[in-house]
């Protein structure tokens, strides 16, 4: 008895000792999260809308800035006729020109620039989520991908095992020669779609690796695929509103607003204070000049801007309502989207496909025993490859559906956060 629990002890010893190894030397496998933080490290549209923040913060620093003062210099009585001729009777004023903003629009040009600054850091956001939807969707696309490449390759090892069969049934004078035939057809188109599956697994992952660096051959999460939602039943639909989705537009009202207070501003003329010194050429004696000057508002009074500016506010607003219509109808169809799928994919993956393939394995075992004709065998063959097919479309139509409903649904940065 204590030899035969040696025994086991040893070989259950190796067995864990071998499996350590192959895990050890197994490669990596690439989640969807590393696959979305791989591409995001380098994308153009995350570098993109880094530049963009920079440009809108250095834009705020710059409006925050006072009109620069200038130097003006002046030399009268030059040049002229009797006592006024060369020098003699020059007058030489050097002085200095400050304008002095009035109607708050220095207040106006920052109010400006925080708001695009604002929509600049909500560009990010939004390049992120539609970066990490589209990695998404790539990787989901892999994933289905490969799996029909193994349900091409299992059709072909099917079909070759009807034709070897068929083959014995026409040798043994069981079946006409025609029944070879066809199996022959089958194993043909079989192979043909391996070849068909595969190319487009090939694609799929260059397409991966062109956005994330993952290898063609690595590993993915394949059971990512297999995560449902335990009960998809009548959900009350999300609302757009505070949503990552929205908040672009509802930036483009606050610039709009930001833009009448600019209009608005202008509307105030700005004075210019001029103080400076003279010198007197003939009498070698200086004095002081001071001057101020003040546009007249004559020709143009700024009506015209501020009315523009409470058109595009009027538009702005208008597109953020016809945006809220549009979102909600894509967060509903995303919703449905998403619910049928899950239940085709419970469905197509749990019990119809195991009546599938209940039904695939009585029809071999009675093709080979002359029990079923090649005609039931070869329907119940299609009928399972048809359900499987079913079940990874349904598994991919519900993953992408969640991944555009997350989309969708995400919440829009907080001034905190977006920083």
């Amino acid at each position: 008895m204590h030899a035969i629990r040696a025994a086991l002890l040893a070989v259950a010893t190796c067995a864990t000792t071998a499996q350590a190894q192959s895990t050890a030397s197994a490669p990596p496998r690439y989640t969807l999260e590393q696959a979305v933080a791989a591409a995001g490290s380098d994308a153009p549209a995350t570098i993109a809308a880094s530049a963009a923040i920079e440009a809108a913060e250095q834009a705020r620093i710059a409006a925050s800035r006072r009109p620069n003062p200038e130097v003006q210099a002046q030399v009268e009585n030059i040049a002229g006729s009797g006592t006024f001729g060369g020098l003699r009777s020059a007058e030489t004023t050097l002085g200095v020109a400050v304008p002095i903003e009035r109607g708050g629009k220095r207040g106006a040009r920052v109010a400006l620039a925080g708001a695009q600054l604002s929509r600049a850091r909500i560009g990010a956001a939004v390049a992120a989520a539609d970066l990490r939807l589209q990695v998404t969707q790539l990787y989901v696309g892999a994933l289905v991908a490969d799996r029909r490449v193994a349900v091409a390759r299992d059709q072909a090892r099917i079909a070759a095992d009807a034709l070897r069969v068929a083959s014995l049934r026409v040798a043994a004078g069981r079946a006409s020669p025609l029944e070879r035939q066809r199996a022959d057809v089958a194993r043909i188109n079989a192979d043909a779609g391996v070849e068909r599956a595969e190319r487009l697994a090939q694609a799929a992952r260059t397409n991966l690796m062109r956005r994330t660096g993952i290898p063609p051959g690595a590993p993915l999460d394949d059971g990512m695929l297999e995560r449902l939602p335990a009960a998809y039943g009548p959900t009350r639909p999300a609302a757009p509103s505070g949503s990552l989705a929205l908040a672009a537009t509802t930036a483009d009202v606050a610039i709009a607003d930001a833009g009448i207070r600019i209009a608005q501003a202008g509307r105030v003329p700005d004075v210019t204070l001029a103080p400076a010194l003279r010198r007197l050429e003939a009498s070698n004696d200086t004095a002081a000049v001071f001057s101020v000057s003040l546009p007249i508002a004559l020709f143009d009074r700024g009506s015209a801007r501020i009315a523009q500016a409470a058109a595009d506010r009027t538009r702005a607003e208008a597109l953020a309502r016809v945006a809220a219509l549009d979102i909600a109808e894509a967060i509903t169809d995303a919703e449905v989207r998403a619910a049928n799928a899950a239940i085709a994919a419970r469905t197509a993956a749990g019990p119809a496909l195991d009546a599938a393939r209940e039904a695939a394995r009585i029809a071999r075992i009675g093709y080979r025993e002359g029990k079923f004709g090649q005609i039931e065998l070869l329907d119940a063959e299609r009928t399972l490859a048809d359900t499987r097919l079913a079940a990874i479309d349904a598994l991919a139509d519900y993953q992408n559906a969640r991944a555009l409903l997350e989309r969708l649904t995400a919440p829009a940065p907080t001034p905190e956060t977006a920083r």
